[in-house]
Formats: structure tokens, sequence, C-alpha cells
């Protein structure tokens, strides 16, 4: 069966490019929480739920585990992976690597985004917003990742933008479970998005880590509280570039001292 609380007849993708409109589908489904961790899938039972043949769902299963979001259990078929907080805290410390990264690349580059693609990432970050401030967990993974892709595509790199995409997958297939059936999540997630678009557009690159490390934290403290763990020690601002100023999170030690 795919997904515990998957609808009883599941529409038909279309018949292009099945293997990676499988594979989008079952990502998903694993970034909303409807495929848990521990779900077994066997090529058949997704084929049947989908109503397409063998082979681009094989495709599919295997392209997944290609990017490490299953795993082939013996006798069992392929089965989603169980991620650990200590997974978690790893993907949070590494984004916030990633993300930094982009900026500093932007700021070496001593210059901005054209505002044609700035307008992009702001219908983007509009999206996002609107989904956090709703609640709704199943529009905010989907707006929140074509979000941070299209923010990520800023430095101009597909590698980046593929990368920092993968651990957004990773992350909410870990929160996800958490965060479904919660009826406050409006005043819990982060809603930033417009804010950190009007800094990268005023080039104020300090705001934007400022903000950045706002994000980061606010994650991971409602994640270590929702499955009794401590955000203490994890990693969630980038040390300053020089020249920059004070740009910490208020009450965050600063990594420097």
């Amino acid at each position: 069966m795919v997904g515990a609380d998957a609808p009883a007849s599941s529409p038909k993708v279309r018949r292009s490019s099945l293997r990676e409109q499988i594979a989008n589908a079952l990502r998903e489904e694993m970034m909303t929480g409807r495929l848990p961790a521990g779900q077994d899938l066997t090529v058949k039972e997704v084929a049947e739920q989908y109503g397409v043949s063998a082979t681009p769902v094989r495709e599919a299963l295997v392209d997944l585990t290609a990017q490490g979001l299953l795993r082939i259990e013996h006798h069992r078929g392929f089965t989603v992976p169980a991620l650990t907080w200590e997974d978690f805290v790893e993907i949070v410390e590494t984004r916030v690597l990633v993300i930094d990264g982009i900026f500093r690349h932007l700021r070496r580059r001593l210059r901005l985004p054209d505002q044609e693609r700035l307008a992009s990432v702001r219908r983007r970050a509009e999206a996002a917003q609107r989904s956090a401030e709703a609640g709704e967990l199943h529009l905010v993974v989907g707006c929140d990742r074509r979000f941070w892709a299209e923010l990520g595509g800023l430095v101009g790199s597909p590698r980046v933008v593929d990368y920092l995409d993968w651990l957004r997958v990773q992350a909410w297939m870990f929160s996800a479970p958490y965060l479904r059936g919660r009826d406050d999540l409006a005043e819990r997630l982060w809603t930033g998005h417009l804010a950190l678009v009007d800094r990268v557009a005023a080039a104020d690159l300090a705001g934007v880590r400022e903000l950045l490390g706002d994000y980061h934290r606010r994650s991971a403290g409602l994640m270590a509280e929702l499955c009794g763990e401590s955000a203490e020690g994890v990693v969630v601002s980038a040390p300053g570039y020089p020249g920059d100023g004070p740009s910490r999170v208020p009450g965050q030690r600063d990594p420097r001292s």
C-alpha cells in the first residue's frame, strides 16, 4: 500500500516521463509523511497505485534508492528509511554551509541577480509564506521546496540547486511525521521568506545571514522540541563576512568568540 492514508483511488499519472513523475510523486509522499519511515514498497503495488506498467516504477524506485531516499531490503523490496535526530542535525548544519556559500559566492562576484530573476524568487517567496501562515503542511512542503530551489538558483549552479534540494527532501522526510495533524503550524513555522528576498534585493548580506540564522535556529528548535531532543550545540549560522559588522541572531553565541 502506498501511504497509510492515501486516497482509495489515486489519480493516474500522465504517460510522458513516467519514470520522473512516479519518482516525484513518491518523493512528495515521503516529504509530507504519507509514506512514513519503515513503509515497504513493491513494484507491483506502486504500479497498481498509479495505473502504470512495472518498468517505469522499477526505474523510479531505483532512482530514489540511488538518491538515498529509499533502501532495498532483502525479500521486502524497497523501504522508506528511518532518519534519526543525528541525521537531521547533520542535514541542518550542511544546509547552513550550502546556503551561506551561495551568498558568499554572490559577494565575491560583487553583484546580485537582475530584477527579473529576483521577481521570480519573490513570487516563490509569497507562495511559501502564505502556505506557512496558513499552516497547511501539504502546501507548505511543495511551496517551501520550490522557494529554496529558486533562491539557490541565484548562484547559477545546477549542482548546488540539486544538492540543496536533496537536503530539503530529507529534512522534510524527518520532520513531516512530527508535524502532521498539528493545529498550531501557522504559529510555529518560519514565515520570513519575503523579508529574506527584500534583504537579497537590497544587497544586505549581513541581514541575509541574520535571517538565515533565524530560519535554521527556528526549524532546529521546533524539531528538537517535537521529538524530545536538545538543539543545544546545533550550528545554525556560519561565521560572518569580513566587514559585515554585527549580524548574529539575537541571543545566539557568536561562534568566533
